[in-house]
């Protein structure tokens, strides 16, 4: 296996394996607030299930970016012959912008969920003042995705 091949799968597990902590860890905390909250009061199921899945979207994101360097890279159903060392690095280096920024986002944006459940549970009209905050954070894992993508999109053309 040469370097490029390599760094590719590598970019593309580091993609997808990092954003996924990030999103485990994100909705792993939500969930346990939400699972305290429902227990006392099940009708705020919905609200709840919001709050709770927003940090999920990390490991997607990083999923759809490690997919496409695999894809695009010919690793899955191409001629993998023909990718370049550079373009492996190439690849590796583009999976750090949603790996990392998933992984720290996830983890952020779970603990506003967290707080948002909270606030939420002690008054519904509070829900979208949470969301509104969870939200924010997510503006920092589609940077990171879109960055990621962008260079992705790209690597072809690099020899």
């Amino acid at each position: 296996m040469n370097a490029g091949i390599f760094f590719t799968i590598l970019g593309a597990a580091i993609a997808t394996v990092l954003a996924g902590i990030g999103s485990a860890k994100g909705v792993g905390s939500a969930a346990q607030t939400s699972m305290g909250v429902l227990s006392e009061n099940p009708s705020m199921f919905g609200k709840m299930l919001v709050l709770t899945l927003l940090p999920g979207t990390q490991g997607l994101y990083g999923f759809i970016v490690g997919f496409l360097i695999l894809v695009n890279s010919g690793v899955l159903g191409g001629d993998i012959a023909a990718l370049t060392d550079a373009q492996g690095y190439a690849y590796a280096g583009a999976s750090l912008a949603i790996g990392f920024g998933g992984l720290f986002s996830g983890i952020a944006q779970g603990k506003a969920a967290v707080s948002g459940i909270a606030m939420t549970a002690k008054d519904e009209k509070n829900f979208s003042k949470g969301m509104v905050s969870v939200t924010l954070v997510e503006i920092y894992a589609l940077l990171s995705f879109i960055v990621s993508l962008l260079v992705v999109l790209q690597i072809t053309n690099f020899k």
